[in-house]
Order: structure tokens, then C-alpha cells, then sequence
């Protein structure tokens, strides 16, 4: 199945866009060059089937996450979130096959989202993710970070404190940007905790969570 969806890759492929999405990738992966609402065109029917069946079809994804193309990774995370309901916390070790393989910014911010949700209806995700926040992986510890991303009220704070002092004292860029999107976002819903983390943790924080988390305070 997954051979018919690129099939439709290669036919709306673009050359340019490829070479400069390459390059922007720092020359990690290899691309069709399709610009997301394209990508998605592509599969937007199957999904829709998908989503009748209520069955997540693994073989499909991890066939596709070996492809060699980014797009066919972008397909896997899209097709999770748009699964996302029918995920249980047996398929969170399928899940971290993909946050530990072919790691950038770019996939690890995507399944957050199904992560985060499973994580609102099963609480073992909780201690999974403060188990993953003190990962030697740094992009294991940026899902821990970050999955609990747009929650707003139902956010759940002591555990954001906890993965957020795990993280304290970082060097790495993109655990010190996640601590501040992680700390910005929540901002919007409890701007006195955010004020007060970053008060009394301000000699541990890295200056860009800061500047990042102080944005709407």
C-alpha cells in the first residue's frame, strides 16, 4: 500500500524544492521536494480509510519510515496523529523506534502530538515521559519536554516541573529551546507558575529558555 502513496510522491515531485529542502536539512535527508498540503493531498484518502478500519497498520509504518525520502517519515507522523485515538501505551515501544531513528527537529516535534494525547488518557505515559527526560538521548528528552505542548488547562504541572528540572543546566540548544517553547506555551494558561519556575531556577536556565519562556509574561 505504502508503494502507491509513492507512486504519488515521485509525480508531484519538484526537484528544486528537494535540493533546497535538502540543504535546509543540513544535508541529513533525502527529498521529493513536496511542500506539506501536496504531501498530504497524497494520502489524505488513505487516511480517511485508515480511519474507518480503527486499526493501525505497522507494518506499513515502519516500511515507511525506512524509506529513504523525509516525506515518507512526515507520512508516518501524520498518519499517528491522525490515528491518534486508537493508540494504546503498548504501542509507545513502536513509537520510540521512530523518536530514536532518523532524529531532527522536525519528526520529534510531530510525535509529540500523538504521545501527548495517548498521555491524557493513560497515565503510565507520565512516568514513561519522566523516565525519558533524563534520557543520554537529547531528542528522547526534547518529547519529554515537549509533549505536553498546547494542553493548557489540563496541564499537568508537577510533571512539567519535574522533566524541566531534569533538563536543567543544559548545554544543548535544542533541550534549552524546548524548555523555553515548553515554558512560553504554558505561559498563556498560568503566566504566575511559568513566573515562578523561571524565579527560582533563573542560575540553572539557559538564557534562550528564558528569553523564550519570558515571551508573554
Amino acid at each position: 500500500m505504502f508503494e502507491n502513496i509513492k507512486i504519488k510522491f515521485k509525480e508531484k515531485a519538484d526537484p528544486n524544492q528537494a535540493y533546497m529542502l535538502k540543504k535546509y536539512m543540513r544535508g541529513q535527508f533525502e527529498f521529493y521536494g513536496l511542500h506539506s498540503p501536496i504531501r498530504r493531498n497524497c494520502y489524505h484518502d488513505f487516511l480517511k480509510q485508515e480511519k474507518r478500519k480503527k486499526e493501525i497498520d505497522w507494518q506499513l509504518l515502519n516500511e515507511a519510515w525506512q524509506d529513504k525520502y523525509r516525506e515518507s517519515q512526515y507520512f508516518v507522523c501524520d498518519y499517528l496523529i491522525a490515528m491518534q485515538k486508537y493508540l494504546t501505551y503498548d504501542d509507545m515501544p513502536k513509537i520510540e523506534q521512530f523518536v530514536r531513528s532518523k532524529q531532527w527537529w522536525d519528526t520529534i516535534d510531530s510525535l509529540i502530538k500523538p504521545i501527548g494525547k495517548l498521555g491524557l488518557r493513560d497515565e503510565k505515559v507520565n512516568t514513561l515521559m519522566l523516565k525519558w527526560s533524563q534520557d543520554s538521548d537529547l531528542w528522547v528528552r526534547r518529547v519529554a519536554i515537549e509533549h505536553q505542548l498546547l494542553r493548557k488547562d489540563k496541564m499537568n504541572s508537577e510533571l512539567l516541573k519535574q522533566i524541566l528540572i531534569n533538563n536543567l543546566d543544559s548545554n544543548e540548544f535544542f533541550i534549552n529551546k524546548a524548555i523555553g517553547w515548553a515554558l512560553r506555551d504554558y505561559s498563556k494558561t498560568n503566566p504566575n507558575w511559568v513566573k515562578n519556575f523561571i524565579e527560582q531556577n533563573k542560575d540553572h536556565l539557559a538564557s534562550l529558555s528564558i528569553k523564550e519562556g519570558s515571551k508573554y509574561l
